[in-house]
């Protein structure tokens, strides 16, 4: 038994070695870790559980009968973060340049089904040149497999995928269908690279510029964070964690309970004047514990910002238009971003509070052309479908279709609370005077005084926050120093909410 014993470490630590030390030694001077270090740097001490360490390829042909491929390219298991349980894969570079091939695959979604399984989430370190040619189809099958465990764990359990180095082809499709990604600035992720673009289409462009972290946050919007190395990657991982619950049928983690003392630095940062900017982070940060804000594609769609914060040590998803980034109007990519990051949060037993300044949706021929309507129609469907507890604070503007768009009380929010600065309107009411009393302002001697004065009629008749408190649109006018505390206390009170909807397979969001 001694003898089996020591074949047995030494087979053991030869697979850990992947590719070999010298491929190891280039990942590591690529800036890398290895898919192992990956592992350890993500979880508990002496917490990983490997399984299918032996599994090897079964492609004989292609002059792989005689290759051997440590542990088939991916390392898989079970392990804790933060004392909790997830179930992950890493893929190997050093091995075969990590690519997918059948049995590769198979692994993968093993893990996720175990992650299925046990209500644990899943976490996929992609780096990995895309299928394996030498396996064909057999590839491409496991690939699917892949995706559809990635459709079935989909609201069940939280999905995060790293891309930490290549990820190309139908590799990039996985990351795709989970719920968060965070990609490093040594990665790429494309469906056809730059070689294959030049050759069908003529257009030439760098990898970095196709498909680096930067093109993908602010144009593309497939990623959710960026990392400068794989160690903040991991960091940002565990973060990310911290604030989720294990699967769709717990609550999220809560920490102990922090003070909820009123916070007099909230009352001037909001200008009264509807047209002077500033940065709602600030109220955010103000509100809620120790002003830690997680901020997810914070480089996307930045006239909307949305992210997950704690509330006495309760994860809440925050939604607020940006009144820096196009007066905090509402166009194509903000509603998308928001209404996939409201999904997230009902799917996962989140509260919302939404913070509104808001003049409208974006005007503009492109913004029709590109489908505002339909874009803006996912924000209505997300919130109205959302039966979590909802809470709807109204800063400052609060314009037309965008105000009900925002988590309005006709949207379903619980509780609705504005500032002593909010304006509930149908418009500004500069555009509503111009519609409205075109003829008086025409007829008028002094043509300025009379817009001025009908201005100031029309705001104090309908853009007061007492006048939709008075229609019971508004719960309550709050100080703006006491927005914590009044949070806190509604939070506490719909912590047993209960809404039933009308039976059916799913609903038909206007994708």
């Amino acid at each position: 038994m001694d003898d089996l014993v020591v074949d047995l470490r030494k087979k053991k630590e030869h697979l850990s070695h992947g590719g070999g030390i010298d491929r190891l030694a280039k990942q590591k001077e690529q800036g890398k870790l290895s898919a192992r270090e990956r592992v350890d740097a993500l979880v508990d001490p002496s917490s990983f559980e490997e399984i299918g360490l032996f599994a090897q390829h079964r492609q004989v042909q292609f002059d792989m009968a005689d290759r051997e491929l440590p542990a088939d390219g991916v390392v898989t298991g079970a392990a804790s973060v933060d004392g909790r349980l997830i179930h992950l894969a890493s893929q190997d570079f050093t091995v075969l340049g990590g690519s997918a091939g059948e049995v590769h695959s198979l692994k993968v979604a093993d893990a996720m089904e175990r992650s299925l399984k046990t209500g644990s989430p899943f976490v996929f370190i992609n780096d990995s040149g895309g299928a394996r040619i030498q396996e064909g189809i057999d590839s491409l099958s496991g690939y699917g497999r892949v995706f559809y465990n990635n459709v079935l764990l989909s609201g069940a359990v939280p999905q995060i995928a790293l891309v930490c180095g290549a990820c190309a082809g139908g590799a990039a499709y996985s990351p795709a269908l989970t719920d968060f990604i965070i990609q490093t600035r040594q990665a790429q992720m494309f469906i056809t690279g730059p070689q294959v673009i030049k050759q069908v289409t003529g257009e030439q462009i760098t990898a970095e510029a196709l498909g680096g972290p930067d093109s993908h946050m602010a144009h593309s919007g497939v990623i959710h964070f960026i990392a400068d190395n794989d160690r903040e990657a991991l960091y940002l991982c565990r973060r990310l964690l911290s604030f989720l619950p294990s699967n769709n049928i717990e609550d999220p983690p809560r920490l102990p309970q922090s003070n909820v003392d009123p916070n007099p630095e909230l009352t001037n940062i909001v200008p009264v004047h509807p047209k002077k900017g500033y940065d709602v982070r600030a109220v955010i940060t103000g509100v809620f514990d120790q002003e830690d804000f997680l901020e997810v594609q914070a480089g996307h769609a930045m006239n909307m910002v949305v992210g997950f914060a704690r509330l006495v040590g309760r994860t809440v998803g925050i939604i607020a238009n940006q009144p820096t980034v196009l007066s905090g109007a509402i166009d194509l990519n903000a509603a998308t971003k928001a209404s996939r990051f409201i999904r997230f949060c009902n799917a996962f037993n989140i509260p919302l509070i939404t913070f509104v300044d808001v003049p409208g949706f974006l005007p503009g021929v492109q913004q029709e052309y590109g489908g505002i309507i339909r874009h803006g129609a996912k924000l209505l469907f997300a919130y109205s479908a959302a039966t979590v507890p909802k809470i709807q604070v109204i800063l400052r503007k609060a314009y037309g279709g965008a105000y009900v768009a925002m988590s309005s009380r006709d949207l379903g929010a619980d509780r609705v609370f504005a500032w002593p600065t909010a304006e509930v309107a149908v418009m500004g009411a500069e555009g509503a005077v111009e519609i409205i009393f075109r003829k008086e302002m025409e007829q008028a001697q002094d043509k300025a005084a009379c817009r001025a004065e009908l201005i100031e009629k029309y705001r104090s008749t309908f853009a007061s926050p007492y006048v939709a408190a008075g229609r019971r649109l508004v719960d309550d006018i709050i100080e703006p120093a006491n927005t914590r505390m009044r949070l806190a206390q509604a939070l506490e009170y719909l912590e047993t909410k209960r809404e039933h909807r009308p039976p059916k397979k799913h609903g038909l969001i206007p994708l």
